[in-house]
């Protein structure tokens, strides 16, 4: 009798347990009374040091805990640039060479220096960290001598518990910035904007050779003593080389006071300050290099990369980049106001309703890994994610919550209205483009022949058709280097790419040539049919990098150059190996795409500046493209103000990229982002990912309808419960009765 009533006991806890308290929310439940936001990301976060990180998933964590000097407004369009660490925008001051100032309308080759004086901002801290611990009579607490070794701890956070310990945290000065400099010309350190600032910033290159020659010292020194059994890789993953930066100079940027510094160039640089609103200039204290360069520090797997230092408003409290990465608030942070302007539509969309309120407003931030598309799809369906941002991946699933609108616009399904879940679309300044290697004896080269060839694939190649079949309709076909909203872009006629489109004045809008314009210019290109003078069919190589989806691009691919009798080669590789092949020239043909650091038409214009070339010089010109010309214009173009004469001169380069096609310009990508309606202030930024300060949540209502949302389904356990009561109630009551029979004899 026992053992039924165990399993009645069993089935009724069951039910209890299923029916009553049974949750499929990934996530925690939330803190007492604290916002929490939720979002996912799908590629592993490798590098927070800003010296080196240069990733735009990278960035969405940094941002929120570094703070450079500027940064664009929240929510304007056109970006506007706005102060952040610094107190305000600077206006530089030019010099010739006699060392005399400049007025505002002296032209470029007058100059022979421009400085730039950033004051800050003061009363800005630091997040607390081990880094600045001291002790009450001033030592450091945690800048161990040789030997030494941390406390038992899995997070720096961890060893600011020491009771002896009277200071965490220290203010924010003007000689951090230049800290950070310096910094970014250590050659041990892989900075991909180095060779940019070495070419500009006054000294930059001979401060690099003289860190170069301090390392070398340095090792020669350490192997000396060591003895012939010295392994240099080991001792310096062991021990890591610390450079004291204070005892070299580098003329081209100096604290000038507590609150101030200057950087001088060497040529008018007006897009610095646009490169200063990214995490390669943000202030990094020397405590915090210090404090990872040591033994201890390596012994526990603690740098720069994986525990940030800051001031902004968060402070990362748990990096685990194959689960997840937490964002505290930093309750450091100073006092930073929601913006109380925007732009147009801003106001009814309810973008200012937190105008002038202290920021930021959510207590954490939670990233989650989710790798492929339909956990993050159904997570965010079923509310455990706050937003969503649409990758090419996500195609196939985004019909679930999106249809084209009676005015053929894209909007979310009726059921997804229903649950408040929004649509929002924004264009950044993003453009994908095919690249030849200019490089290559078949595809290569300037003279008439290849060129007509590159012209007659740049027409072939439909990429109209290729944007609504593999990005949804997402997405406007390119007319050249510059994306909308970027400074010399143009409008209508004017604008158009002519070599692969022609105007239809009927239609109003450029149309793409036909494919029999393509077939002639193959016949003047040498290859009539596709075939050359011996009838060999013309084969060309198309390199590609892993990943889903090749197969039918590389089908499409092949169908729509199969139109001009060319054979497409694919030679799909891993990443490493496609980067290899790009660096080295050994390719035809790839496809990539160049998302603006900045909103200026120089930031596009110099992927195609020949000096700027990947093979001779380890450039952003992938297409190793070099026209005499059109590297004239840039340097005529890359450094004036915006204003007509600039708008004629990227005019002129523009129509000789077209005519020598190095690339065929694709297409600009649109952004798709979901949300639910329980999250606030949220607008796509058009450059910058620095979002997360500015957003807010209510956190009753997403508990309220994500509760709604998932409520167990309980019938088959009470199916089940009933059957058990069926087969178990009479065979106990057989039980007794017959007990009770024998008892009574």
């Amino acid at each position: 009798m026992k053992s039924y009533l165990h399993i009645l006991l069993l089935a009724l806890t069951a039910t209890c347990l299923l029916t009553g308290c049974f949750d499929n929310n990934p996530n925690p439940p939330d803190p007492e009374g604290k916002k929490v936001l939720y979002f996912s990301y799908s590629a592993l976060i490798k590098h927070l040091d800003p010296a080196k990180a240069y990733n735009s998933g990278f960035y969405r964590i940094m941002t929120s805990i570094y703070e450079p000097p500027f940064e664009f407004h929240y929510l304007k369009h056109p970006a506007e640039l706005v102060p952040r660490t610094a107190a305000d925008i600077p206006e530089p001051v030019r010099y010739d060479s006699e060392g005399n100032v400049l007025s505002t309308d002296a032209s470029a080759n007058q100059v022979a220096k421009v400085v730039f004086t950033i004051r800050i901002r003061p009363g800005i801290s630091f997040q607390d960290h081990a880094c600045f611990a001291r002790t009450e009579s001033g030592e450091f607490k945690w800048h161990l001598g040789p030997g030494e070794s941390f406390p038992s701890v899995s997070h720096p956070d961890e060893l600011l518990q020491d009771l002896s310990i009277t200071r965490r945290t220290r203010n924010l000065e003007a000689a951090d910035f230049v800290y950070q400099f310096k910094r970014l010309a250590n050659p041990m350190r892989e900075c991909p904007v180095r060779q940019v600032f070495e070419s500009v910033v006054l000294g930059m290159k001979d401060f690099r050779v003289e860190i170069e020659n301090e390392i070398d010292r340095i090792r020669a020194e350490r192997r000396r003593l060591a003895g012939a059994g010295y392994n240099q890789e080991r001792d310096e993953q062991e021990n890591p080389i610390w450079i004291d930066y204070d005892k070299f100079d580098l003329p081209g940027v100096q604290v000038v006071d507590d609150l101030t510094y200057t950087i001088t160039v060497n040529q008018d640089f007006p897009q610095l300050l646009y490169w200063m609103t990214m995490p390669f200039f943000s202030p990094i204290p020397r405590e915090a290099v210090r404090f990872y360069f040591q033994h201890a520090a390596a012994e526990r797997n603690f740098t720069l990369d994986r525990h940030p230092v800051g001031t902004g408003p968060y402070t990362l409290t748990e990096n685990r980049p194959n689960y997840r990465l937490v964002l505290d608030r930093n309750p450091n942070f100073r006092e930073e106001l929601y913006p109380a302007e925007g732009s147009p539509g801003d106001m009814e969309a309810g973008l200012l309703d937190s105008a002038g309120k202290p920021m930021p407003f959510v207590d954490r931030a939670v990233y989650l890994l989710d790798r492929e598309a339909p956990p993050r799809w159904n997570k965010f369906l079923q509310g455990y994610y706050d937003i969503i941002e649409l990758e090419p991946a996500d195609n196939d699933l985004s019909g679930q919550v999106m249809e084209l609108t009676i005015e053929g616009q894209t909007g979310v399904t009726a059921d997804m209205q229903k649950r408040g879940v929004a649509l929002k679309v924004s264009q950044r300044p993003f453009i994908r483009y095919y690249a030849f290697n200019m490089r290559d004896p078949v595809v290569g080269g300037l003279d008439e022949k290849r060129r007509k060839l590159r012209q007659a694939i740049s027409i072939a190649l439909d990429i109209e058709q290729y944007i609504q079949i593999f990005e949804n309709g997402r997405g406007k076909p390119a007319d050249g280097l510059l994306p909308d909203g970027i400074f010399g872009h143009g409008e209508g006629k004017e604008a158009i790419n002519s070599v692969v489109y022609r105007w239809d004045e009927t239609l109003g809008r450029p149309v793409r040539r036909s494919i029999e314009e393509a077939k002639k210019l193959m016949i003047e290109a040498g290859y009539p049919g596709g075939r050359d003078a011996e009838g060999n069919q013309l084969v060309l190589n198309y390199d590609l990098r892993q990943g889903r989806g090749v197969k039918t691009q590389r089908d499409w691919m092949n169908k729509q150059l199969g139109r001009i009798g060319i054979k497409l080669e694919t030679r799909t590789t891993d990443a490493n190996r496609w980067l290899a092949k790009l660096e080295k020239g050994n390719f035809q043909f790839i496809y990539y795409g160049w998302y603006a650091d900045y909103p200026d038409p120089e930031n596009f214009m110099f992927l195609l500046y020949g000096p700027n070339g990947k093979v001779d010089h380890h450039g952003e010109n992938y297409a190793n493209y070099q026209n005499a010309e059109y590297d004239k214009r840039f340097l005529q173009m890359k450094n004036i103000p915006d204003s007509p004469e600039r708008s004629a001169i990227i005019k002129e380069m523009l129509d000789i990229a077209r005519e020598d096609a190095p690339w065929i310009f694709a297409w600009q990508p649109t952004s798709y982002a979901l949300h639910h309606s329980w999250l606030k202030n949220y607008k796509p930024k058009f450059i910058s990912e620095d979002l997360l300060k500015y957003l807010d949540i209510n956190a009753e209502e997403r508990q309220r309808l994500t509760g709604e949302w998932n409520r167990p389904v309980t019938w088959p356990v009470t199916v089940t419960l009933v059957l058990l009561l069926i087969a178990v109630v009479p065979a106990t009551v057989q039980v007794v009765f017959r007990q009770r029979k024998e008892a009574a004899k």
